[in-house]
């Protein structure tokens, strides 16, 4: 597992990366034996905004050779990162009953 953590617009500091691996490094679970790498990129849009969705959170995770991609905004950044989180665990369900499906498909002959 390999997680790469950039910033736009803000600072990374301790608490903050240890959030976010706790957060990503988490889905570790459902992904089981497979290698994976997630790119998190958490910070602003712009630093002009004063109200509304000001925070944002993207993560590519890139599970063998499938890519999967979250995003989501909150006025919180820490909202932000576990709805990105929870979007991320819906869809790797959602790639694992597909891989699981297409395994159960008989051979055509």
């Amino acid at each position: 597992m390999q997680i790469i953590i950039s910033t736009k617009n803000i600072t990374l500091d301790e608490a903050l990366d240890v959030f976010v691996r706790e957060k990503i490094g988490g889905l570790d679970h459902l992904i089981g034996n497979d290698k994976f790498e997630a790119k998190v990129e958490i910070g602003k849009p712009s630093l002009h905004h004063r109200s509304g969705e000001v925070f944002y959170a993207e993560v590519n995770l890139r599970i063998g050779g499938n890519l999967l991609r979250a995003t989501c905004s909150h006025e919180d950044l820490r909202n932000a990162i576990v709805d990105v989180k929870e979007e991320l665990q819906l869809q790797i369900k959602k790639f694992k009953e597909k891989r699981t499906d297409a395994a159960r498909q008989p051979l055509e002959i």
